[in-house]
């Protein structure tokens, strides 16, 4: 198992380590439901350095990401950065990424942990005309600051004016006497801050920087519980639970990623599926009776017939209710219509609701 270059300090912090993804990660410290609200109100830090980083350089660079990618980086100028997501020949997801625009020859991608070999080894294989890749994931390490105080907290580190900074833009810079490191105005917990990469022998340095300038603003370290918590209450999507190999962007709502000004990969399969429409669905919903939604678990309608399955579900720690995500038969899927879930064969109602959860 892996370990990033902040696992023996988790470990010195008390954190309650788990595998994941390959690497040995903190899932909680004091426990989600107040690593949460930490995130929620004031500031928490996560150790995110298990996420892929690929450098890709070169003239032919960007014409090889709209080759692999669904989204246009076409509209990327220099500091900006985007969504995305890898499509394969088949209908579904290779995996969910970031694209970053360092300048006009040179991107980051940003990839989740599970997939970087495969990631790899997909975009390698469209890689015909001779575009630099660096796989840099081992030597970089990534801290997600998250929550309404992370500007004021981490602004005694650095001359980067922060709280101007757009949503999804990013600057490089001295942060923390360090350096070349990349701050960037994004996070997967809908609560605002920043994400920030820098070389591994700097982390201990940054993390003890962090939390010394945050600690009027009450800093926590947070786990990845928490983080799943944060992502579900907006209706972020997850590798491997909402989105994967046999889930179309189409279904998944991600038909705003999934730009048609250019050919990509399965591009034509993409568009007559959007242009006929989808027979499933993912859609938030809300318990009304009592029962925790798990994944995998069946949706069925008021007769018991199985219309979908459960890909996300939670008691949200904001909204003190449960709450879930899951892919169901279209006509199912407008808001408001009642649906249940079948939990230890009974069935347990629940209400389809709009994207985010938590406004």
């Amino acid at each position: 198992m892996k370990s990033t270059a902040l696992s023996e300090k988790h470990i010195t912090l008390g954190a309650k380590m788990v595998p994941f993804a390959g690497y040995n990660m903190p899932v909680q410290y004091e426990g989600i439901n107040a690593e949460h609200a930490t995130v929620r109100s004031a500031v928490g830090v996560f150790d995110v350095s298990h996420m892929g980083e690929f450098i890709l350089k070169g003239e032919n660079a960007l014409d090889l990401i709209q080759r692999v990618t669904s989204n246009d980086a076409s509209k990327l100028y220099d500091g900006k950065v985007q969504y995305s997501c890898l499509p394969n020949t088949t209908g579904g997801i290779v995996d969910d990424l970031l694209v970053y625009r360092i300048d006009e020859k040179t991107y980051m991608l940003v990839v989740n942990a599970s997939n970087i070999e495969k990631d790899w080894n997909w975009i390698q294989q469209f890689n015909t005309a001779e575009v630099e890749m660096h796989n840099i994931s081992d030597q970089t390490s990534l801290l997600a600051i998250q929550g309404p105080k992370a500007a004021d907290a981490l602004q005694s580190l650095t001359d980067i004016d922060l709280a101007s900074m757009e949503y999804y833009s990013f600057k490089k810079g001295v942060f923390a006497g360090v350096d070349n490191v990349i701050v960037s105005a994004t996070g997967y917990t809908g609560a605002g801050g920043f994400e920030i990469y820098f070389e591994n022998k700097y982390a201990d340095q940054i993390w003890n920087a962090i939390f010394e300038a945050g600690k009027s603003y009450g800093i926590k370290p947070i786990g990845l519980g928490a983080r799943d918590t944060l992502r579900l209450e907006m209706g972020f999507c997850l590798y491997g639970n909402d989105i994967d190999d046999q889930t179309s962007p189409i279904e998944a709502g991600l038909g705003w990623i999934t730009k048609f000004t250019k050919n990509f990969t399965n591009s034509e399969a993409l568009l007559a599926q959007k242009e006929a429409g989808v027979k499933n669905k993912l859609v938030g919903f809300e318990m009304i009776d009592r029962g925790i939604p798990r994944h995998d678990y069946p949706i069925v309608d008021e007769q018991g017939n199985s219309i979908g399955r459960v890909t996300s579900g939670t008691q949200s720690p904001s909204l003190q209710k449960a709450i879930g995500m899951g892919y169901v038969n279209k006509e199912f899927a407008k808001e408001g219509t009642e649906i249940f879930i079948e939990i230890r064969n009974n069935k347990i109602k629940a209400k389809v609701v709009k994207f985010p959860f938590f406004k």
